[in-house]
This record gives C-alpha cells, sequence and structure tokens, in this order.
C-alpha cells in the first residue's frame, strides 16, 4: 500500500469528528445536487394530465440549465471548507515536510484524504437526497400545483449526475488546497494556525475612503435594484460582486470602529469584554471576508425564496393562473429554479459561517485554556463564546435584511401579479424562515465551537 494512502486512512477515521462540519457541509452539497436533478423524475411518477407533463418537460430542461450555476456555487463552498481543513492541519503538514516528504508527495496525501472523506460524505448525501425526496417532491408539487403523494424514490440519473458534479467539484477544490499548500514555506505552516491577523489600510484618509468608495457601490446595487431593474438583472453577477465588496467594507469599517470605540469605555476591563474583543479581532481580515459572503448569499437567499414563490404559488392563489391548464404557467420553472437557489445559497451561507466560527475556536483552544487557569468560569469562558458566534452570524443577517428592502423591491416589480399582501405576506414569511434557520444554525454553531475550543465539558462540570 502507497505510503500516502497508510497516512491518509488513519487521518480520515481519526479526524472524522473534528472535521464533523466540512464533511456535513460536502453532505448537503450532495443532498441539495441530488434533489434537484431528481426533482423532475419524482413529479413524472405523479398521476398528471398531458399538459402538466408538458409543463414538467420543459421544467427538467429549464431546472438542468441552471444546474451549471448551482454547482458553481459548491464549487466555491468546497474550496471553503477545504482550506479550513488545511489550515487546521497545517502544523501536521509542515511536519511531514521537517520528516522528508516532499511536496508532491504532502499533497498526494491531501488529495488521498480528500477523496476518501469525499466519498463518504457523496454516499450519505446521496442516501440523504433519497430519504428527502417525499420533502423535495412535495416542494416540487406545491410549486407546479400537481398532485403530490408520500413516496419514496431513487433517479438513477440524478445520482449519476450528482457524483459526476461532485468529482468535478472535489477536484477543483482539492487542486486548490494542495497549491496552497505547497506553495508556503515551512515555517509559515508551523505558525499558520496560531498567526493572528490584522486589518491592513487602516488610516484615517484611507478609512475615509473605503467608506465613500461603499456608499458608492451601495448606491449603484440599490438604485439598479429600485429605478432599473431591468439593468439589475442583466448585470447581476457584476451588481452581486459590487454587493459583496461594499459589504465588505462596511464590515471592515465596523471591525476597525467597534473595537477602538469599546476601548475607549471603562467597561472595556469588565469581565471578559477584552479577552472577547480581541478574539473577534484575531481573524479580522478573513472573517470580513467570509462574513461579507455570507451576508450577500443569505440576501440572495431570502429574494429568490420570495421570487419563487411568488412567480408560482402568488400568481395561482392570485388567480393569475388557471390551475386547470397549467401548461400556460411558464413562470412555474422560474419559481422552482428560486426557491432551489434560495435553499442552496441558505446551506451554502450557513455552512460558511460555522465553518469559520469553528476554526476560529478551534484555533483559540489554547487561549481559552489559559483563561481558566487564570481563574476565570467556565460559563463566562461559554459566554464569551457565544457572544462571538452570535456576532458572526447577526452582522451578516441584519445587513442581509438591509440589501434585502431592495432586493424585495426588484422582486415587487418583476411579480406585478401578485395581489400586495399576498406578496407582503410571502416576503415576510421568506425573510422570517430564512432568519429563523440562521438563529438555530447559529445555536447549534455555538455548540459545536465550545466543544471545539475545550469549554463545553468544564461548563457541564461547574453546573453539575
Amino acid at each position: 500500500m502507497p505510503l500516502f494512502v497508510r497516512l491518509a486512512l488513519p487521518n480520515v477515521s481519526r479526524g472524522a469528528r473534528d472535521h464533523a462540519v466540512y464533511l456535513v457541509t460536502l453532505a448537503c452539497a450532495t443532498c441539495l445536487l441530488y434533489a434537484f436533478n431528481a426533482s423532475g423524475d419524482y413529479l413524472l411518477a405523479m398521476p398528471l394530465t398531458a399538459d402538466q407533463l408538458t409543463v414538467i418537460h420543459k421544467a427538467r430542461d429549464v431546472t438542468g440549465a441552471f444546474s451549471v450555476f448551482v454547482v458553481l456555487v459548491f464549487v466555491v463552498l468546497a474550496a471553503y471548507a477545504n482550506r479550513f481543513v488545511v489550515r487546521r492541519r497545517s502544523r501536521e503538514f509542515a511536519i511531514y515536510g521537517l520528516l522528508g516528504m516532499r511536496a508532491p508527495a504532502v499533497a498526494a496525501v491531501l488529495a488521498a484524504e480528500g477523496a476518501l472523506g469525499g466519498a463518504a460524505a457523496l454516499v450519505a448525501g446521496v442516501a440523504l437526497g433519497v430519504a428527502a425526496s417525499p420533502a423535495s417532491g412535495a416542494v416540487a408539487a406545491f410549486v407546479f400545483g400537481t398532485p403530490w403523494r408520500l413516496a419514496w424514490s431513487f433517479s438513477a440519473s440524478a445520482a449519476l449526475a450528482t457524483c459526476g458534479w461532485f468529482v468535478v467539484i472535489e477536484l477543483v477544490a482539492l487542486a486548490l488546497s494542495a497549491v496552497d499548500v505547497v506553495r508556503r514555506p515551512l515555517v509559515e505552516l508551523v505558525a499558520r494556525e496560531r498567526a493572528p491577523e490584522r486589518l491592513i489600510l487602516t488610516g484615517r484618509g484611507v478609512t475615509r475612503a473605503q467608506a465613500l468608495l461603499a456608499a458608492a457601490l451601495l448606491a449603484v446595487v440599490w438604485g439598479s435594484c429600485v429605478v432599473q431593474p431591468g439593468l439589475f438583472v442583466l448585470a447581476i453577477l457584476p451588481m452581486g460582486w459590487a454587493a459583496y465588496v461594499a459589504t465588505s467594507l462596511v464590515l471592515r469599517l465596523v471591525a476597525a470602529g467597534v473595537p477602538a470605540a469599546l476601548r475607549r469605555r471603562p467597561r472595556y476591563w469588565r469581565g471578559l469584554t477584552a479577552f472577547t474583543t480581541r478574539q473577534l479581532e484575531a481573524r479580522v481580515s478573513t472573517g470580513c471576508q467570509t462574513l461579507s459572503c455570507a451576508c450577500v448569499l443569505v440576501a440572495c437567499a431570502a429574494c429568490m425564496i420570495c421570487a419563487g414563490l411568488a412567480f408560482s404559488v402568488g400568481q395561482r392563489a392570485s388567480g393569475a393562473v388557471d390551475p386547470a391548464a397549467l401548461a400556460e404557467a411558464t413562470l412555474a420553472p422560474i419559481g422552482y429554479v428560486g426557491i432551489f437557489y434560495g435553499e442552496a445559497f441558505l446551506v451554502a451561507a450557513a455552512a460558511v459561517l460555522a465553518l469559520q466560527q469553528a476554526g476560529q475556536a478551534d484555533d483559540a483552544r489554547r487561549a481559552y485554556a489559559t483563561l481558566l487557569d487564570l481563574g476565570a468560569e467556565p460559563r463566562e469562558a461559554c459566554g464569551a463564546l457565544r457572544v462571538q458566534v452570535a456576532a458572526a452570524f447577526a452582522l451578516p443577517s441584519a445587513m442581509a435584511l438591509v440589501h434585502d428592502l431592495a432586493g424585495l423591491t426588484l422582486v415587487r416589480t418583476l411579480t406585478l401579479g401578485v395581489p400586495d399582501d399576498a406578496f407582503a405576506a410571502i416576503a415576510v414569511g421568506a425573510v422570517a424562515v430564512t432568519l429563523a434557520l440562521l438563529a438555530a444554525f447559529g445555536v447549534v454553531c455555538a455548540r459545536a465551537c465550545e466543544r471545539a475550543a475545550g469549554v463545553a465539558a468544564l461548563s457541564r462540570a461547574e453546573r453539575a
């Protein structure tokens, strides 16, 4: 058996628990890919009329075309997840190099581990997609207005397509991770997991320039949503990038201004406020990028779910589409794509936030151990960690709500056939569900971070 395989097998089994968030992220992405590809096959098994069959076949062509963009989203997500794993194990890779292992052999170990972990995530994701086929079929039936009955289905073609796309996603992500490891010197790999980050370009004049640039970009993005919706739709990718850059600049200003303001107040030295603030600043540069990415994904998720429901359910409820003549409901496929995209973006945002917080908690394990040695109570340490997680989820959620004020205005312009009261109910429901799911994920993430930082067991012992 080759050396890199002998190293990879125990590493995968030993790190399954530590990298549970990474494996769950890949499994959820696989589940969504399978559900998206298999939804048409599930609907074709229902008792449909000839007109309904025509619409479903057309919808499969539409969803198949849009699946490429979903794959691009999951490529970015998988690359970020692999970067999280590589960062946590950078010291281990440095030890391999110090023992004489060459860079191609280290990259082979990483590739073998990624292949083994990816295979497990692929099997789990497809199995989860099959188990959840009644739920995904119910969503599709609800959007298209077709009959539905409880049944489980397996689509061999969807499974093969999911496997093919998953292999492409993993190959790209692993290649980027291998390049990241190989190009770094051993000294940098040894200290990488503990090296704090600093915000660059934080002078007063530069800060004002960043504020002006953020205001200009937001004016362009929000203004096009409200005044020129057609321009926004045509240039949606550049607009999305502009929203990401503007959000990142805003969060950089917050990351530089809020800690400075706290340090001027007496309460900064009370309790663990100083420690919590320092932990938030430990990964401030990549943290701003992560939170900005999550913010844009959450804002897009809420708008797309709202648009999907308004395009299909809202128009049927308003009588704009006759349920008996489904073949005329040409917006139903677009509505279904919108709902699925919203779900995919929401999963990606939650996974990005969870990976960032889990990695930061693991990096801070030594800091929390030192804090407890100095006499801090375990419950206080847990409280400090919960504040960090809450800030990581609250900041992008709040900024996403601001983006959605303009985004939902654009959606309303595109769904003028839906009555105002129906659209308002759909919009409020989409935003509420999005925020509720993020809050639930934040609670789970906080508990996982407590275990990663090594304070959960001590807190339970103190309560006992």
